[in-house]
């Protein structure tokens, strides 16, 4: 066999098998989609697999007419957009004074950073923290907690430490600032992997709903991700007390809590394609060196 043909044979299987798990990836959110597009009949009786069975948009309109869901919606675009802006303002302030070798307790800072990946005080210790500190509803609450990520903290330091010091040596001889070559020089190379972060904390924000189930009782604070929960928690108990003979519930239809997921996820979703030439370089060029 010549090689051109074993080439050929390894690009037919290598798509194939690409092609599978991309199909993998899609098949549960093509279900999704499907059942939020598809009548309760259809749904109660296991007719949905892929494809949607009696296509109406009756769940669609239900969330989009929902003034607390659009609030929700808001509300958690503010809350992302602030806590990735913070986030990666705080990341950058430590991240790049503890690639200077003449920072004093430099390594002390690191371990500290390090042992905070491996040890906490715990949901109890956090809750009391954060209540003697008066951040109950408060958005704040949403923030400060996970303001810096020792994992993104450290995947930048590494990033900075990449970039050839003969720059900053350059920069600090014409008489620059190091406030001025972190903005002037630093940064402007540090695109890929500043992009990569931001997705990470952006996706992190959105995608939590813990923390804002133990800190906010405002419902005007409620971040979309925990309507999500609060719809199937009491759907959850609606099923159960009519199980024990108990007065019936309205159960909120399938359809109606697939629509509230795609709701859900479709705006963080769209920001990845803006991202995505800097996402793989990023992670690539700020991974740990060996």
């Amino acid at each position: 066999m010549s090689e051109r043909t074993s080439n050929r044979i390894f690009d037919i299987v290598n798509i194939a098998c690409v092609t599978l798990f991309v199909l993998f990836c899609l098949a549960p959110f093509l279900h999704v989609i499907a059942v939020s597009l598809s009548s309760n009949r259809a749904i109660t009786s296991g007719e949905v697999t892929i494809f949607p069975i009696e296509v109406n948009w009756n769940a669609y309109i239900q969330v989009f007419t929902n003034n607390a869901m659009i609030r929700s919606l808001i509300f958690t675009i503010i809350l992302t957009v602030a806590t990735t802006v913070l986030c990666m303002l705080f990341t950058i302030a430590a991240a790049y004074p503890l690639t200077k070798s003449k920072l004093k307790g430099r390594m002390l800072f690191m371990y500290v950073i390090i042992i905070t990946m491996f040890f906490s005080g715990g949901i109890i210790p956090e809750y009391l923290l954060i209540r003697d500190l008066h951040m109950i509803d408060s958005v704040w609450s949403l923030i400060l907690p996970g303001l810096v990520s020792p994992f993104n903290l450290i995947i930048l330091i590494s990033f900075f430490n990449n970039i050839p010091p003969s720059l900053e040596e350059s920069a600090e001889i014409d008489g620059s600032s190091h406030f001025r070559t972190l903005m002037s020089i630093v940064l402007p190379l540090s695109m890929p992997v500043m992009a990569t972060l931001a997705l990470f904390y952006a996706v992190g924000r959105w995608n939590g709903f813990q923390d804002s189930l133990m800190y906010i009782n405002n419902p005007d604070l409620y971040p979309l991700q925990l309507k999500l929960f609060q719809m199937v928690q009491n759907n959850m108990v609606s099923e159960l007390t009519q199980m024990e003979g108990a007065s019936r519930t309205a159960l909120t239809p399938e359809s109606l809590k697939a629509a509230t997921v795609i709701f859900a996820t479709v705006p963080i979703l769209l920001v990845y394609p803006w991202l995505q030439k800097y996402f793989v370089s990023g992670v690539m060029l700020g991974a740990v060196k060996g």
